[in-house]
């Protein structure tokens, strides 16, 4: 058999976003509190739901950070041979169920509001929309080249979702204050409820996929299959199985059948070059069997 070290990839990542997410966590942190204040004080739907994208957004990234850390600190118990890497995903899918709780939530609030808009000063609420506006331009800048991490990516829309929020809040805001059309604010907040409930069932479907154990999107498995038989000395695979362990982490496993004559280690080193520079899956399992050997193309799954 051969195997390929499934760690290296991920503990490289997790060292390059660690230090950025603690600031980001910090910076929303704080402009999360100021909103959330503003938002009760005058009473905006708009302000609310930018405010409560926000909180998710700082959830979000330190499950984020938690995930990373924890994920490569504990992976030396014998116990859990593949790590905690997928407390990543985890994470990510708690984080897609908070958000479409307050998405929800403001959808909700929003339609109550659409026949009886109360009055909502003007002022305050675009002070406290500038000022988030720019701690998501921040973190948006902390958190690019976040590559292929699920979790990094839901944190990251979620911020994206709530820099164009802010956007939205503060053109509100604009309109009332010119025209005393207080209407505008929940409609923004229907607006921006859209929006995050859209982006985050696709967030949570992603995750779902990795936890159900799911082929990658970007892997044809019937081509993986037939690369895997043209080898040279293969005559027959079976037991394929892909999935992704984690972000930035698909591994896979198969039987290989060759010529009962075959020399096993060029058949090894050509399947494992195959998996690594065709389908990039850089930790591939596989078992190497004769043609004249009976039994494991019974295993089924």
């Amino acid at each position: 058999m051969a195997h390929d070290h499934p760690h290296a990839p991920a503990d490289r990542t997790a060292a390059r976003h660690r230090g950025r997410l603690a600031i980001a966590v910090g910076v929303l942190s704080g402009f999360l509190v100021l909103e959330v204040v503003v938002a009760l004080a005058t009473g905006s739907l708009a302000l609310l739901s930018d405010a409560g994208h926000m909180l998710t957004d700082v959830l979000g990234l330190a499950m984020a950070l938690a995930a990373i850390t924890v994920a490569g600190a504990g992976r030396q118990r014998s116990s859990r041979t593949f790590g905690l890497y997928r407390l990543e995903i985890l994470a990510a899918l708690a984080n897609a169920v908070l958000l479409l709780g307050v998405g929800t939530f403001v959808l909700v609030e929003a339609a109550g509001r659409l026949g009886q808009a109360p009055e909502i000063p003007a002022g305050p609420v675009l002070a406290a929309a500038v000022g988030g506006l720019a701690a998501n331009l921040v973190a948006l800048f902390l958190l690019r080249g976040g590559g292929a991490s699920l979790t990094l990516r839901a944190a990251t829309l979620e911020v994206l979702a709530d820099t164009l929020g802010s956007v939205a809040v503060i053109g509100a805001a604009v309109v009332i204050a010119l025209t005393d059309a207080f209407w505008i604010d929940p409609v923004v907040a229907l607006a921006l409820g859209i929006f995050v409930v859209a982006r985050t069932l696709r967030v949570g479907a992603a995750a779902v996929r990795v936890l159900i154990q799911a082929a990658p999107q970007d892997i044809d498995v019937d081509v993986l299959a037939s690369d895997l038989g043209a080898l040279r000395e293969v005559v027959g695979v079976h037991d394929l199985h892909v999935w992704t362990l984690t972000s930035e982490m698909d591994v896979a496993s198969a039987h290989l059948v060759v010529a009962s004559e075959a020399d096993v280690h060029p058949v090894l080193d050509a399947a494992r070059a195959l998996m690594r520079d065709r389908h990039g899956i850089a930790h591939a399992t596989f078992q190497v069997e004769p043609s004249d050997h009976r039994g494991c193309d019974e295993v089924s799954w």
